[in-house]
C-alpha cells in the first residue's frame, strides 16, 4: 500500500472511532525489542544458556568450568 492508500483509509474511518481503534490495534508497528534475551555471564554468547541453579552462563563455559563451580562428571 502506498501513504495515499492509508491517508484513503483513515478519511473513511474518522467518522466510525470502534472500527478506526480495531484499525489502528492491528496495524501500527510492533515493537522490536519484545523478547528478553539472556547472555553468558562469561563470554556474552546469548545461545545455549543455562540459566539453572543461577548459573547463568553458556554451555560451552559450563563445560569448561563444570568442576571448579562443583559439579562432577558421571560415566
Amino acid at each position: 500500500m502506498t501513504a495515499s492508500d492509508y491517508t484513503k483509509i483513515l478519511k473513511q474511518l474518522k467518522d466510525k472511532p470502534g472500527k478506526k481503534a480495531k484499525w489502528e490495534k492491528h496495524n501500527t508497528p510492533k515493537d522490536v525489542h519484545q523478547r528478553d534475551v539472556k547472555e553468558c555471564a562469561i563470554s556474552g554468547r546469548t545461545g545455549g544458556h543455562i540459566s539453572k541453579y543461577g548459573l547463568g552462563i553458556c554451555r560451552q563455559e559450563f563445560r569448561e568450568h563444570a568442576e571448579e563451580l562443583g559439579f562432577r562428571k558421571y560415566n
